[in-house]
């Protein structure tokens, strides 16, 4: 178990009740409690690693279908809520999941419906993936592990109503729009940056040609006198846009 600076007495039950726990000295966040996890997992060398939230909304009866399908060679395997059962989850955090998914498919090239669930099992290789990110650790896993050509799998599970405590990802819908709109632009500038900046540019690029054509247009019938702000305008939206796709470029080649 970690736990991650936690101020109740969970560690001390678990502790209790003879199961291994490693704590943070105080709460340091999801990713970096992620990277201790798989450090201290893997210094037992284990077999399967079966990571769960302990929020009580995923069964634990399910372990042994996703240990069966990690021993069946699938490197990680997620069990997805979106294509199992559902009993409750609010709207704006459905869809926020939903278009985590989305782009990670997107950038993965494999149809992936979970890419936010906090239940999976993967074996070492998996768990001896790098993972660098502070915001989108659970993403970064199936990407790299899509990356070093790894088999990843999904398989339904149930998602249960939660019966105790509530959830701080969401306490406040507006700041977990905003926080989950952030992470979606990370996901496509640090692991799709040719997607990322390639569009930015594109769009630079357009709207100065678009300009600069109808800058070309009054030079051929009325003529452009007095037009000379939007000329630079022009200049600097299509010199820009071309140093932004450029960036993108660069930026993908050092990925």
């Amino acid at each position: 178990m970690l736990d991650d600076g936690s101020t109740d007495k969970t560690a001390l039950i678990a502790k209790k009740e003879n199961a291994m726990v490693v704590s943070h000295p105080r709460n340091f966040g999801l990713a970096e409690t992620f990277r201790t996890e798989m450090k201290e997992a893997l210094k037992l060398n284990p077999e399967i690693i079966i990571h769960i939230d302990a929020d009580g909304q995923y069964y634990p009866k399910e372990i042994p279908l996703m240990i069966k399908k990690v021993r069946k060679g699938n490197d990680l395997v997620l069990a997805s809520r979106f294509s199992g059962k559902i009993e409750e989850m609010p709207l704006l955090k459905r869809l926020g999941n939903k278009a985590f998914s989305k782009v990670i498919s997107n950038i993965t090239g494999q149809k992936i419906t979970d890419a936010q669930t906090g239940f999976r099992a993967f074996n070492k290789k998996v768990a001896e993936l790098e993972i660098r990110a502070n915001y989108t650790y659970t993403q970064e896993q199936i990407i790299r592990a899509v990356k070093e050509k790894l088999i990843v799998k999904e398989i339904p599970c149930v998602f249960r109503k939660r019966t105790g405590g509530a959830s701080r990802l969401i306490s406040n819908p507006f700041d977990y729009a905003l926080k989950a709109g952030l992470n979606l632009f990370r996901v496509y500038r640090d692991y799709a940056p040719l997607k990322f900046f390639g569009l930015i540019g594109l769009s630079l690029f357009g709207i100065g040609f678009l300009i600069g054509l109808y800058l070309v247009y009054l030079h051929l019938t009325s003529g452009i006198e007095g037009h000379i702000a939007l000329m630079i305008l022009t200049m600097i939206l299509i010199v820009t846009g071309l140093q932004v796709i450029l960036f993108g470029f660069l930026a993908d080649m050092k990925k």
